[in-house]
């Protein structure tokens, strides 16, 4: 039988390097990315079967990559490998089509459950998460959370956030800085925050950005 073609879509290169050496016998990698923006441009060339991908990435968050995927390659199939076992988080990735969401921290043998899952049209949710959940939020998706922020307005936060200037903002989101800067104010204006500080942590509770300061651990064999 034919192998999966599978993308890695992960900012840590020792992670998504270990992941590539750990399917390589039944899948083939095709690549990986480091960043949410390069998947959007590699994804609809190597038209993998399965992309895999982090939630927490530079410059485009797997979230909203993966909502602009859906878009561009209406049949692709996802699944999120994340450190975050947030139900937010999982009903964010379930709403846009995600078919699996496991963790950086779960046994190998359930990332490679997961890729054939959703190679199959088949949900695949981490043991280790769906012994927390109640039946129905894993099998419906069903959120606690409305998102109101516009697609446009998710990317300038982010970048922001990042510690990009507007300037710099402007030139990887390809608008004029003052675009970046109505869309920052507007944000600002809508949810009634009053600085850079509690726009950070703003981006953290939307998950645009998730605070991420441990290097992952290593699929476990």
């Amino acid at each position: 039988m034919e192998r999966l073609s599978v993308l890695l879509a992960d900012d840590h290169r020792l992670f998504a390097e270990a992941c590539m050496k750990m399917l390589e016998p039944e899948c083939e990698v095709v690549g990986i990315v480091r960043d949410g923006r390069a998947l959007l441009q590699t994804a609809p060339a190597l038209r993998p079967d399965v992309i895999v991908l982090d939630i927490a990435m530079p410059l485009l968050n797997g979230l909203d990559a993966a909502r602009q995927l859906r878009k561009i390659m209406p049949s692709v199939k996802l699944v999120f490998m994340t450190m975050h076992q947030d139900s937010d988080l999982l009903d964010a990735a379930l709403s846009i089509g995600a078919l699996g969401y496991i963790l950086k921290t779960s046994a190998s043998c359930e990332l490679v459950e997961a890729i054939r899952a959703a190679a199959q049209g088949k949900t695949f949710i981490a043991a280790q998460i769906r012994s927390q959940m109640d039946r129905s939020f894993v099998q419906h998706g069903r959120g606690k959370k409305h998102r109101t922020l516009t697609h446009r307005q998710r990317e300038v936060l982010q970048l922001l956030a990042e510690g990009y200037s507007m300037k710099e903002a402007g030139e990887i989101a390809h608008v004029a800085p003052r675009t970046i800067a109505f869309h920052k104010y507007r944000i600002m204006e809508q949810f009634n925050i009053g600085n850079n500080a509690e726009l950070f942590q703003f981006a953290i509770r939307e998950g645009i950005i998730v605070d991420e300061r441990k290097e992952p651990n290593f699929p476990a064999a």
